[in-house]
């Protein structure tokens, strides 16, 4: 079989998969949200934490509890990094320094998973297990929460109620994540990932000399980095390492849980607001973008133009042999169109159109589908830019699903999408007028080195800003500049919108919804999904085109 044919054929696989549990998994979660009853173990938590879970809140309220748990969350991580040399179960390792306890304890917080250090070598099972893959779990309920405020935004009328934080972030947790996660570790465990609590091991080599390798609970790990699209590897080589994802299947597989819940949350959306088709309009928009970049990136990567190319068969260069260039290109693509991060090849040995395909992904803002929650708020505030720029067209009063967009929504719309770029293409700046930031890049004698130095620094601050986390390779990002200025994007670059999304949906609850008329624009329909798309890719070239420019466009027609 061609490799070609291999990767064509597991795309059509993964395609299949996500198609079957689409539906079952969109009801499910509408059911869960909307369900008046709360499980034995839901109401013992919430006495714990001192929740009224059936008090219904407005969005400043909303707000004040999303930030506030995910500010308790990022004090508690970085004390636990910070008192790690003192703990049981730290496999030796010292405390973390301040710089990167922020910036690591900002970033699983911040739903990035960002890591500016090597798990294997800096973390012991506590923080790991206690710290991190606690905060795997939160923060991409989190983001299904506020998502899910959003879709009530548009459901309800009159009323300014967008349901209870503390309730929506249990119930994502307790009975949508850890469920799937728990099914997802068995999988993993059977197929040859690991979980344990082993220590240090000295391991012989085949051609003399040893070296270390450790346990840890990965399994368990693994799958909710990738189910709640975090990120964070229990090991530097992340996915690539056989202990997180031992074969073809399992590279498959998780794919299939990094893609699962946002595309099904399209499904949630439309039973919420009672109009499926709705939903079906966005997971059309999200699928396009999806399969067009996958395609695009399969095309890049197979083309092997060049000599050593020609040679490989293919840009095998930072690439597993167990996964090829079908799977390396259908991972690539499904972490940077979603807030993941997790990787299982070295993006920086793509090609260098293909690094530009990875760059474009979280450009878009990553809402093709998207994180968990993230992609799909995300992809209705540029839905409600879609129809703004379809009423300028036509001369009418844009509304979206029976609520008029007005002044007010448009201004929350346009903070939402210039917040991004902001913090992406300011950070980038700055790192390239500074000797100590400029420093840190690795690639400064090779052939295109400073247009891929460039793409290095413009990666990083746009994994970060997006909330994505992975990392192009080729920058030493432990230093306090990209230690505590990724920290600070990432924190801004997820907590921002959720204001400006919160507010959103506050304004469109209070709306009274405005019945169809012959001149409505139909939103459930192929020509708003295109025009969707199309407002989405303009929005964002004409935004990052620049910068693209000097970066993997420069290197690649060099």
């Amino acid at each position: 079989m061609s490799p070609v044919l291999a990767g064509v054929l597991q795309l059509i696989a993964l395609v299949a998969a996500l198609a079957l549990a689409y539906r079952p998994l969109g009801d499910y979660m509408a059911a869960v949200y909307s369900s008046p009853k709360h499980l034995r173990i839901e109401k013992v938590i919430y006495r714990c934490i001192g929740a009224h879970a059936d008090a219904q809140m407005r969005w400043p309220a909303y707000l004040r509890a999303v930030l506030a748990f995910s500010a308790v969350g990022v004090l508690l991580l970085y004390l636990l990094q910070r008192v790690q040399g003192g703990m049981p179960l730290s496999l030796g390792f010292a405390s973390i320094s301040p710089d990167q306890a922020f910036n690591t304890a900002a970033s699983f917080v911040a739903n990035t998973n960002w890591q500016s250090y090597s798990g294997e070598q800096a973390m012991g099972h506590v923080v790991q297990t206690a710290g991190l893959a606690v905060q795997n779990f939160v923060s991409a309920a989190t983001g299904m929460a506020v998502a899910i405020a959003l879709v009530r935004g548009f459901a309800r009328s009159r009323t300014g109620d967008l349901g209870n934080f503390w309730a929506d972030l249990v119930r994502g947790t307790v009975r949508v994540l850890v469920p799937i996660a728990v099914i997802g570790a068995v999988v993993l465990v059977a197929c040859g990932a690991i979980q344990n609590f082993s220590g240090i091991h000295e391991v012989g080599q085949f051609m003399g000399g040893s070296q270390q390798t450790i346990g840890g609970a990965v399994a368990s790990q693994e799958v909710i980095k990738e189910l709640g699209t975090n990120g964070g590897g229990y090991f530097n080589g992340n996915s690539a390492h056989p202990f997180e994802n031992p074969d073809a299947f399992t590279n498959l597989f998780e794919v299939f849980l990094i893609l699962v819940i946002p595309f099904a949350l399209t499904r949630t959306f439309g039973k919420l607001v009672g109009n499926v088709k709705q939903g079906y309009a966005v997971l059309a928009t999200m699928g396009i973008i999806w399969l067009g970049f996958t395609a695009l990136m399969m095309w890049t990567e197979f083309a092997h133009g060049g000599p050593a190319l020609e040679a490989a068969g293919a840009a095998m260069e930072g690439k597993e042999t167990r996964f090829g260039i079908g799977g390396s290109a259908i991972f690539s693509v499904a972490t940077t169109l979603t807030s993941t991060g997790a990787v299982d090849s070295f993006h920086s040995s793509f090609t260098a159109f293909g690094g530009g395909i990875q760059l474009l992904g979280m450009m878009l803002g990553e809402i093709a589908p998207g994180g968990v929650g993230s992609g799909l708020y995300g992809m209705l505030v540029m839905a409600i830019i879609a129809v703004f720029i379809a009423g300028l067209m036509v001369g009418r009063t844009p509304e979206y699903l029976g609520k008029k967009i007005g002044t007010r929504q448009i201004k929350l719309a346009a903070c939402y999408i210039l917040i991004t770029p902001t913090l992406v293409l300011g950070f980038t700046a700055a790192s390239m007028v500074l000797p100590d930031a400029l420093g840190s890049m690795l690639n400064t004698k090779a052939l295109g080195a400073g247009s891929h130095g460039f793409s290095e620094v413009l990666y990083a601050f746009t994994s970060g800003a997006n909330n994505n986390g992975s990392a192009f390779g080729g920058l030493n990002a432990n230093t306090p500049w990209y230690n505590t200025t990724i920290g600070l994007a990432m924190l801004l670059g997820r907590f921002l919108p959720m204001v400006f999304v919160l507010a959103l949906a506050g304004s469109l609850a209070e709306q009274k919804p405005v019945p169809e008329t012959a001149g409505t624009l139909r939103t459930e329909k192929p020509l708003f999904a295109g025009l969707l798309v199309g407002t989405i890719l303009i929005i964002t070239g004409l935004t990052y085109f620049p910068a693209l420019a000097l970066g993997p466009l420069a290197e690649g027609l060099s």
